[in-house]
């Protein structure tokens, strides 16, 4: 992460940006932080987001690792540009029982390809899950020339 801070108004681009995601709304996404190439959200727990253990449901946990790598991705982009998840893995350590708290950290802007490391952690700071999500940037593919 850079120690540099973004623009004041490449923050509320990304934050009006973000808020028209349905799945912002959906799940209560906090922005906590954004900082060049990392983005900190929370998520607060619901029941009705556990799983069949009665704990923070393993689906939604990916999701708030995706969302959150493409918001660390908005701040070296900018959040106007075309870009989809490839993949993402998630590797769950122990069970999320409250609100959980996600930092990404864009590991590479590529000029196609965006790898960001996500931790996830409990409200007692318990790393809860770790993931990997790939970006590709669609607006950078070459022409096909058929």
């Amino acid at each position: 992460m850079d120690n540099m801070e973004l623009s004041s108004e490449l923050k509320e681009q990304i934050l009006t940006r973000v808020k028209k995601i349905p799945i912002f709304d959906t799940l209560q996404i906090k922005i906590v932080s954004l900082s060049p190439g990392y983005c900190e959200t929370v998520v607060p727990r619901k029941l009705c987001y556990d799983g069949v253990f009665e704990s923070f449901h393993g689906g939604l946990l990916m999701t708030i690792a995706d969302s959150t790598a493409c918001f660390a991705i908005f701040t070296k982009t900018g959040p106007f540009i075309k870009l989809t998840t490839t993949d993402m893995n998630i590797r769950f350590l122990s069970p999320c029982l409250s609100d959980v708290t996600a930092k990404a950290k864009l590991i590479k802007l590529g000029r196609t390809l965006c790898p960001v490391s996500v931790d996830l952690f409990d409200a007692a700071g318990k790393l809860v899950a770790v993931a990997q999500v790939n970006y590709i940037i669609l607006e950078n593919l070459p022409v096909n020339d058929r």
